[in-house]
Parts: C-alpha cells; sequence; structure tokens
C-alpha cells in the first residue's frame, strides 16, 4: 500500500511560445545566478532529451533529470521531481509551451507536466523582428493558461529602449485577467553567447573550450536586466508536491553479487539515470568501463549495458581498439547477458560507415552494417511489445517505451520486437535477440515496464550460478 507525503521543493519552469524562443540560453543563465548565489540546485529537462542533462551536469556539477509523462505516468513524474526536496529546481521546457502529442490538446507538452507537478512558469518570449503584435501573442498564451501556471514573462532578443516603450503597455494588457502576472525584465540581443550544436544536440562542454565563459556573460546579462529575485520568489511560492511514495525496497537482494558493466565515455553516454538506478535498486553493482580506451570489458561483468551516444565521431579509434572489440565478442560468445542501443547497438554490428563513406570495423556481434543515412531514420517515441516466442527470456515486454533519435540505419535492425507508434498506426521490426543479448536503435525507459530489468537481472544470475544452458 502506497503512502500519501507532501514534499517540499522551490522549483519553476522555463518555458517558451517556440521553439528557438532562448529557452536553453536563459535556463543556463539562471541556473549560474544560482550558484553564484549558493543555492542548493537541480535541474530538468522536459521530454526524451539525453543531451540538456548532460550538459547541465558537466556545466554546473548539478543532478540533472528527464522529465517525460509518456514515459512515467503521473505518479513517477512527481516522484522524480520530489527528488529535489528542499533543493532549487530549474525546469526547461521543450518545444513550445503547448506542444505535445497531438495538435488538438497540451497532452505531452511541458505545460502538461507544469500542471501534473503544479509548478509555476516563467515564459521566454522571442520578441526580436516583432512589434506591438508580440503583445496579442502573449494574451493568446496566456489566455490559454486554464491552470494559471504562468507567474513571469521575460523578453528574449530585443533593445532596452524596445522593452521600455513596450512594458506599460503589455502591463497594462496584463492587468484585468492576470494581474498575478509579472514583467521580469528581457534579454538583449547578445553576440558570443550561442551554445555549439550537432544534429543530436547541444556540445557539451568539454568540446567547447570557451562554453564557460559564454554561461558566464549570459549569467551577467540575465542578472543585469532580469528580476532574479523575483524569479526566486516564484520558485519558493511553488506548492508542496504530493506523491505516493512506495513502502521499503522488496527489491534489493535480488541483484545482490552481480555486477553490470556500463559503457560510458566519450562515446557511449547516453543514459537516463533512472535506468541505472533501477539496477542499483535491486542490488545490482555498476561498473563503468571505456570502449574507447579500455582493453577489455571488467573481470567481474555478470552483465553489460552498451547505450547510445556518439560513436560516428570517434570511429577511428573504437576500431583500431582491436582488444576491447575482442574482449566484447568474448563477452557476448559465452552468453553472458547483454544490453546495447542505438550506439550501442551500432557499435556490435559489423561495420559502420560513416557520412564521407569510410568504412571501420566493429565488433562483429552480428552481421548488420550501418551506415550514415542523412537524414532522422524512425523519429520518436514508440511502444514495444515482444515476439511470442518461449525464449524471449528479459521478462514481458509488452508495454515497454522507447523512442529513436538516430541518422545511421542498418542492414539488420532485427526482428524480435515490434515497435508502433504511440497515436498512429505506424509500426515496424526491431531488436536482435541472440546469446542472452537484446539489441537494436530504441532507447528503452525501464520503469515503464520493471519485469524488462527483473528478467534481465534473473538471467544475469542464471549465466552466473551455471543454470542456464
Amino acid at each position: 500500500m502506497s503512502i500519501r507525503k507532501n514534499i517540499k521543493v522551490n522549483r519553476l519552469m522555463i518555458a517558451g511560445m517556440t521553439s528557438g524562443s532562448g529557452k536553453t540560453t536563459l535556463t543556463c543563465a539562471f541556473l549560474r545566478c544560482l550558484l553564484k548565489r549558493g543555492y542548493d540546485l537541480r535541474s530538468y529537462k522536459c521530454g526524451p532529451d539525453y543531451i540538456d542533462p548532460m550538459f547541465h551536469k558537466k556545466a554546473f556539477g548539478i543532478d540533472s533529470r528527464n522529465l517525460d509523462i509518456f514515459f512515467m505516468g503521473e505518479d513517477l513524474l512527481k516522484r522524480n521531481v520530489a527528488k529535489a526536496e528542499n533543493a532549487y529546481a530549474v525546469m526547461e521546457g521543450a518545444m513550445g509551451i503547448y506542444d505535445g502529442n497531438d495538435p488538438s490538446s497540451s497532452a505531452g507538452s511541458c505545460y502538461e507536466i507544469a500542471a501534473i507537478t503544479s509548478t509555476p512558469i516563467v515564459l521566454v518570449v522571442n520578441a526580436g523582428k516583432v512589434g506591438r503584435t508580440i503583445i496579442s501573442m502573449i494574451k493568446g498564451v496566456v489566455g490559454d493558461d486554464d491552470r494559471r501556471l504562468i507567474k513571469g514573462i521575460i523578453l528574449n532578443n530585443i533593445s532596452e529602449r524596445f522593452y521600455e516603450m513596450l512594458f506599460p503597455e503589455l502591463e497594462e494588457a496584463l492587468s484585468e485577467s492576470r494581474p498575478d502576472i509579472k514583467l521580469l525584465g528581457f534579454f538583449p540581443k547578445t553576440k558570443g553567447i550561442d551554445f555549439e550544436s550537432r544534429h543530436l544536440g547541444l556540445k557539451l562542454p568539454g568540446e567547447s573550450g570557451d562554453t564557460s565563459d559564454k554561461i558566464e556573460t549570459a549569467s551577467m546579462v540575465f542578472d543585469e536586466h532580469i528580476d532574479v529575485a523575483e524569479m526566486i520568489s516564484i520558485m519558493e511560492g511553488a506548492r508542496e508536491l504530493e506523491i505516493s511514495e512506495r513502502p521499503g525496497n522488496t527489491l534489493q537482494n535480488m541483484g545482490e553479487g552481480l555486477t553490470l558493466a556500463v559503457a560510458l565515455d566519450d562515446a557511449f553516454c547516453f543514459y537516463y539515470p533512472d535506468n541505472i538506478e533501477m539496477f542499483e535498486e535491486r542490488g545490482v553493482k555498476i561498473k563503468y568501463f571505456s570502449p574507447l580506451n579500455d582493453s577489455k570489458v571488467p573481470d567481474d561483468a555478470d552483465g553489460i549495458l552498451l547505450g547510445g551516444g556518439y560513436p560516428e565521431l570517434y570511429l577511428d579509434k573504437l576500431s583500431a581498439n582491436k582488444e576491447m572489440l575482442a574482449s566484447i565478442r568474448s563477452f557476448i560468445d559465452r552468453k553472458k547477458p547483454s544490453l546495447a542501443e542505438c550506439g550501442g547497438f551500432m557499435y556490435l554490428g559489423k561495420s559502420i560507415e560513416d557520412d564521407k563513406g569510410c568504412v571501420y570495423e566493429m565488433a562483429g556481434a552480428y552481421d548488420g552494417e550501418c551506415r550514415f543515412t542523412g537524414r532522422l531514420v524512425r523519429f520518436g517515441y514508440m511502444h514495444i511489445t515482444g515476439a511470442d516466442k518461449s525464449d524471449f527470456f528479459y521478462g514481458n515486454v509488452n508495454g515497454l517505451k522507447g523512442h529513436e533519435f538516430h541518422y545511421y540505419d542498418s542492414s539488420m535492425n532485427g526482428e524480435c520486437c515490434t515497435a508502433k507508434k504511440p497515436f498512429r498506426e505506424t509500426q515496424w521490426q526491431c531488436m536482435i535477440n541472440q546469446n542472452n543479448g537484446i539489441w537494436g536503435f530504441p532507447h528503452f525507459y525501464y520503469a515503464s515496464n520493471p519485469a524488462f530489468v527483473d528478467g534481465f537481472i534473473g538471467r544475469m544470475k542464471e549465466v552466473r550460478d551455471g543454470k542456464f544452458k
């Protein structure tokens, strides 16, 4: 039986009217302002985004997680926010504030996440190249805020002179219907603070030497022109979260004595913390290793997880590390359980052909050859169902949720599972299941079906104890 509990989290969400409104820059600037004031910080990114949480963690040294209603459902979503208990949490929205799974509603949007978690919103409005029309646009967005969550507005990409002219007009326009909304200030056009990106998202701070300088400059501009004190007040005024707390961990001994080796380096770095924690909660020891830099899989590994990332940027080095490739093949040939998602799946294939037509030999655990397509392939959310096979040992995969986001494809994507897009009839075969491994392009969110993790841990134990033939 679950226990109801109220949790205090000082929080707000920075959302935009559209994509490209400046949410990421202003979120990073605000985080730096809070850090300089000494606040205990957490950050969140709405949607299935690996890059921004990694960026926040590397740039600010703070815990950063995803919030995704499709993956998590309401209870798990609120419990994830509650992990920031008594801290100050900044959530970055995705796309436009009401953009979600279907144009007919705000389902799946960052606004829905704010509504479920009772989180106040600061709306970032790109006011560049717009005059008085921006008032009508803001009134339209505010008019759809039926939960009255929008508590502040920041105008981005405008001059101080235009802001001073616009301020009394916008304040008057909001005064009758929404006097609770504060005009927090403006962020002027500022050269040299844009963050570099690539086809999967932002480049990480270690790849761009001036990232810290850019964030510092942005934070100084933010502090000068935006009411940081009022934003902190908005955070502190957020309602307590009511969560459903599960009773004590009854799974903690399930994986006792087992070790999961997780690939982690510049090539393989796309992991949801929630997924790793599911293994830890069950008593499994996590040991990280680097396919780029190490010579072998850890000796005590009972299972292996190869996540996604940027293998395409390191193909020469990955291919040249023959010792590691041989160690991976040996691990799999001994039928020790393995999971591989997207970039990890590509790494296990026979070869990868990059965007210049150069071919690099990989692990060869399966015969598929991967190549750059120049376009997004099978992009978006999916429901996973499993083939009706008695030897599919990873528990019941029906109901497992995932997503794909990649520009490469393989000549052998597998057929042991079926992926189906939500709200559509589109579906396709995916996943290879051999030698106690399950590999494919989808990234899974394990908590959408815990039986998946339980089955994997069970097979690790069977192989370790010599009970699997």
